[in-house]
């Protein structure tokens, strides 16, 4: 939860009264992921009052895809249920995710029906996000995916153990290739804020998703040497012919352009390699995934 001030009363209301309803033995595991508003404050008050509430702020804003994982590694249940926490995941669909869960699939997904919630923008960027991840990952990953899924004991421990700098959840659970059920549903809208994801995190969300399950970025630029690289040759044999019959060569414009040309796919090469020498260079420094500032009925390990 980030700056979720006004949705973490209304999310325990509604958690605590679909968990009763199951009639099972719970834990909610409330992650502050650095807010600036009154966020944590009410979470602590709350594992304060309820000893089934675990309460943790992290010392800074580590980003939504980090704040999951350090979720996912607090919680000791046989079945994990992962949601964000600004009741645009319904909890009152936990109970069809748990008896997916009891009827032996080991991954619960769901799939946002937003139509009616997202922008025009946001489903045409989401749409061709997951087949672009899809085709280069080559993890089928369904239009819709969300963080908001039940995972078995099996793959939570499975998730916590992999080592990357920057997980992709979402990749990171269809790749695990356990037995898995999706669930669709319609997301709720936004009651209070606003969201956390502008078009620049949007971005790097895409891009940190597919260079950390895909090489064919790099593959992409060894094409592209090869097709430029005859495309000029071509250029050359041209020029050599026309002035081997004594044509006069002209066309600086177009060399120009060529040469920008070249140097543009130079550096979009550059760029890819710098990404993924980057994300080498995190994962290799062995960081710890968050850092927790304070806690309420933290388990001792």
């Amino acid at each position: 939860m980030c700056n979720e001030e006004g949705s973490v009363h209304p999310l325990m209301q509604e958690l605590v009264a679909v968990l009763e309803g199951i009639g099972v033995t719970y834990e909610i595991v409330l992650v502050d992921d650095g807010s600036r508003d009154a966020t944590w404050e009410r979470i602590a008050r709350l594992a304060t009052e309820i000893p089934a509430v675990i309460g943790v702020s992290l010392s800074r804003n580590f980003g939504h895809q980090r704040a999951l994982l350090a979720g996912l590694q607090l919680a000791r249940g046989q079945a994990v249920v992962s949601m964000d926490g600004d009741l645009q995941h319904p909890p009152q669909l936990i109970p069809l995710l748990y008896e997916a869960w009891r009827q032996g699939y080991k991954v619960v997904n769901t799939q946002r029906r937003d139509e009616e919630v997202a922008s025009r923008f946001k489903r045409f960027t989401s749409r061709y996000f997951y087949k672009v991840f899809s085709i280069l990952a080559e993890v089928p990953m369904a239009e819709g995916n969300s963080d908001f899924r039940l995972l078995d004991r099996t793959a939570v421990d499975a998730l916590v153990n992999l080592k990357a700098a920057e997980l992709f959840l979402r990749g990171a659970v269809q790749w695990l290739g356990l037995p898995a059920t999706v669930v669709p549903f319609q997301p709720e809208r936004r009651l209070y804020g606003s969201s956390k994801y502008t078009v620049r995190k949007m971005l790097s969300f895409a891009g940190d998703a597919i260079i950390s399950f895909s090489t064919k970025p790099l593959r992409i630029g060894i094409w592209l040497g090869i097709t430029t690289s005859f495309l000029a040759f071509v250029e050359i044999a041209y020029v050599l012919a026309r002035y081997l019959r004594g044509e006069t060569v002209s066309g600086w414009a177009s060399t120009v352009g060529i040469l920008s040309f070249l140097f543009g796919v130079l550096f979009i090469i550059l760029g890819i390699i710098g990404s993924y020498l980057a994300w080498i260079h995190q994962s290799l420094q062995n960081r710890p995934t968050v850092i927790i500032r304070d806690s309420v009925n933290l388990p001792r390990t």
